[in-house]
């Protein structure tokens, strides 16, 4: 399982993977050679050059794609960067959550050996969480322009739109799409159409697993006769010659009658033990897959129905294992026996990816043959088990003997990591499945998948945190966030509501989008008080303080810090004195700025007092600091040099050096403007003795 990234150049499946594909091969590389020139002006189109490779599901135009991209991806230097536009299940991948994939992917990409120069860093131009999609695209965009000659590998393209989203606008890059249609709104886009393949290929490629018996050589016709079944199309003759490979004692006519009378099966009637046959005719994709699916032994079947779960398609014998509710080593020789059937398509010796065709496939297997309260249990299960191993993706890094750790080492070691670059590798892999799986357990909603949500996202949010950087994974963390608000909403959880609003405020906050920072904080208020939460209604209150300062409304500002203020202190013992004295601080430098000496001299000094009760000397010191500028400029000069002498003893005494030294030069200034030049140069000089390297403590420094 990989993530979307930008690929070397030998990534992808080999040429025995497109058996009877040359002749598409060959157009293909002819359609990037030819000019592609403008009907009307004869000059090339400024966009990137899009080829098109569409069919219906089975044909193998994914794999077609695959290897094309990896014969010509050493033209682009630039590198491969893949990204699948639509879902398992069908829905859309939204163009900003693909755009910011591909962000990161360029981001990661770049380095010593990059084309692009540190400044260009495409990471560095990305908007920030929560901003217009339009803008994350156009990002994208930019970003590809400035990397050169990229080739961009878009696999199951759901429309026209979401392809020009992502496209860049410069003939340098290649786009290779892959589609079930015609993308008839993107211009200058060469299609390669697939059909079934021709009957010496279907006939080579049914034989490639059909096992060491001569059976297709022996009898051509009935051979013939099974790739006009399959429609000649690549997924079902793999399905029928992995079938036949695990029934080498039934011949090709066998074959045929049994494919011919395979299907999906109808709703079961009330007064039926077995489900009936459908009467409508299914498509030759169908009737390989259900002729399979009806040959496994029952578990086998089940899990295999149960892949269909599987986040983002990519499953390994952990994440079946908890599915299936089997043992790990069943659901590891489960998954291989799927891949000999064609059934899943291997990633290497541990991972598997559920082929795009048969996911609606399993999901209809699924319905048809598992009762709702069964899935949901599965579901349960296989969100355990990433909680548990996300909860030990954090826990490698916590220090050794800590409880974390002794946690960790009480796990199963099937769960553990042994180091935190092991997790950090795994987790990085894992992030497109991990989001998924978050989605899809939100998505699905009520009761206990609710509760079991937020611990995912609890989980996968701490993991980033001990792996990431802030601002690596700033997105992931947004789009966390809102899930879990989302969550909060729908079962009236204020609390909840409460703090997801004030992350995402925080957030906002941090890309100084204030504006939409203030809408979340005033909404964490509102849930807050709902829910009663005091903690949370100080610190909504608090948020719109900051950030009304930070526009410079100063009359808001010092309201809402106010307000904060009020409820601190309505709390009795209960206050929390340290929030009290920060909220003193931040009244003072609110009317300090809007030029108001009284308002502030009060506040600081309460501010003050509040440091010295808590013992805080630095800041207290700090604090008289501010009583003394703002003396100073009410022209209360004989005050303020009593107080900055104040603020300069009570930092010295503390073993402050470095602040007592800044305090020193402060006071020694304000001593020059007030024309008392001795008491400036003992001020300096402490200043400098407290600034040589090697003075212990201002303490021993100071006299």
């Amino acid at each position: 399982m990989t993530d979307q990234a930008v690929q070397p150049a030998t990534a992808g499946p080999g040429p025995h993977s497109c058996t009877g594909r040359d002749r598409e091969l060959r157009a293909l590389r002819a359609d990037l050679d030819s000019a592609g020139l403008h009907t009307m002006s004869g000059r090339p189109l400024p966009q990137s050059r899009v080829l098109l490779i569409a069919g219906a599901a089975g044909s193998g135009r994914t794999t077609l794609a695959e290897e094309f991209v990896r014969q010509v991806a050493d033209r682009y230097p630039g590198g491969v960067l893949r990204a699948r536009l639509t879902e398992p299940g069908g829905t859309p991948v939204p163009t900003e959550r693909t755009a910011r994939d591909l962000l990161a992917s360029l981001r990661r990409s770049a380095g010593p050996g990059s084309a692009l120069r540190p400044e260009e860093d495409a990471g560095a131009q990305e908007p920030p969480p929560g901003a217009d999609p339009a803008d994350v695209a156009e990002a994208l965009r930019s970003a590809l322009e400035r990397r050169g000659r990229v080739l961009l590998f878009l696999d199951d393209v759901a429309d026209s739109e979401q392809l020009l989203d992502l496209a860049p606008e410069s003939r340098d890059c290649l786009v290779v799409a892959v589609s079930s249609g015609p993308l008839t709104g993107v211009p200058d886009v060469r299609p390669c159409a697939l059909g079934g393949l021709d009957r010496a290929s279907a006939v080579a490629l049914l034989s490639r697993h059909a096992g060491s018996s001569p059976r297709v050589t022996v009898d051509p016709r009935s051979a013939e006769t099974l790739v006009e079944q399959c429609g000649a199309l690549p997924a079902a003759l793999t399905l029928l010659s992995g079938w036949l490979g695990a029934h080498p004692k039934l011949s090709l006519l066998d074959a045929s009658r049994a494919l011919a009378e395979s299907g999906p099966p109808a709703p079961v009637e009330a007064h039926s033990a077995e489900p009936a046959r459908v009467s409508a005719a299914p498509d030759p994709l169908e009737r390989a897959f259900w002729l399979v699916h009806d040959s496994l032994p029952r578990p086998q079947g089940r899990l295999l129905r149960l892949l269909a779960l599987a986040p983002a398609g990519f499953v390994d014998p952990q994440l079946a294992s908890a599915l299936g509710g089997c043992s790990l080593s069943s659901a590891h020789a489960a998954l291989d026996d799927c891949v000999r059937l064609g059934l899943l398509r291997p990633l290497d010796s541990v991972h598997y990816q559920v082929p795009g065709c048969l996911d609606p496939l399993l999901r209809a297997a699924s319905a048809a043959h598992e009762q709702p309260d069964e899935v949901l249990l599965a579901r349960a299960r296989m969100l355990e088990r990433l909680i548990s191993r996300l909860q030990a993706c954090r826990a490698v890094c916590e220090p050794a003997g800590s409880e974390a750790r002794r946690q960790l080492a009480g796990m199963p070691r099937g769960l553990r990591f042994l180091h935190p670059l092991e997790a950090r590798n795994w987790l990085r892999t894992r992030r497109p499945a991990l989001l998924s799986a978050v989605r899809a357990a939100v998505a699905e909603g009520g009761g206990e998948l609710d509760t079991l949500a937020r611990r995912l996202v609890s989980a996968l949010a701490r993991a980033f945190d001990a792996h990431e950087a802030p601002e690596q994974a700033a997105s992931d963390r947004y789009e966390l966030h809102e899930l879990v608000l989302l969550v909060a909403e729908r079962n009236g959880r204020h609390r909840e509501r409460a703090a997801a609003l004030l992350n995402l405020g925080d957030l906002d906050a941090r890309t100084d989008r204030w504006a939409e920072a203030l809408v979340r904080y005033r909404a964490a208020l509102d849930a807050a008080r709902e829910g009663e939460d005091e903690w949370a209604a100080g610190r909504a209150l608090e948020s719109l303080g900051d950030g009304y300062a930070e526009l410079a409304d100063w009359d808001r500002a010092a309201d809402w810090y106010g307000r904060a203020l009020a409820l601190r202190l309505a709390r009795d013992e209960h206050a929390d004195r340290a929030a009290v004295a920060r909220l003193h601080g931040r009244i003072g430098a609110v009317h300090t700025r809007a030029a108001r000496p009284q308002e502030a001299l009060r506040a600081w000094r309460a501010a003050a007092a509040a440091f010295r009760r808590l013992r805080e000397s630095a800041a207290r010191a700090r604090a008289l600091a501010e009583v003394a500028a703002v003396q100073e400029l009410s022209g209360r000069r004989a005050d303020a040099l009593r107080t900055w002498g104040q603020a300069y003893g009570i930092s010295r005494g503390a073993g402050e050096a470095r602040l007592a030294a800044e305090l020193a030069l402060r006071a020694a200034e304000a001593c020059e403007r007030a024309g008392s030049p001795r008491d400036a140069r003992r001020y300096r000089t402490a200043a400098a003795r407290l600034r040589r390297p090697g003075a212990g403590s201002a303490g021993a420094a100071g006299g």
